[in-house]
């Protein structure tokens, strides 16, 4: 039986959020090196420029990212094992967040730049 798709029932901006969180741990300009525990911090949220900003070579519209700097939404992504907060200064994808599939990457992930 393939597994349940989204088994901790995040809704549609903790998906959006940790999608692009995700992709902001594989950065270096905006994550720190991964923790000994596999756990990923990352300091430096992008700013929007427009409707939209940059995460590597991925365009992601503000609209999807307004959970990027929403206290509850960072809480329930704790409450889930997913990360740890410090609102709003830092939030650290643990390795269950780095892997898990959220099924909204292509939505939201757009190849392309200016």
């Amino acid at each position: 039986m393939p597994p349940k798709a989204n088994p901790l029932k995040l809704n549609a901006l903790q998906l959006r959020t940790l999608a692009i969180l995700q992709e902001l741990a594989k950065d270096p300009s905006h994550a720190l090196p991964p923790e000994p525990s596999g756990a990923v911090a990352i300091t430096n949220l992008p700013h929007p420029h427009g409707d939209h900003f940059h995460v590597g070579h991925f365009v992601v519209s503000s609209r999807d990212a307004s959970g990027l700097h929403n206290e509850a939404v960072w809480k329930a992504l704790e409450r889930k094992g997913l990360a740890r907060a410090a609102f709003p200064q830092v939030i650290a994808l643990t390795p269950e967040g780095l892997a898990y599939e959220t099924g909204v990457r292509r939505e939201i992930l757009h190849a392309g730049g200016h």
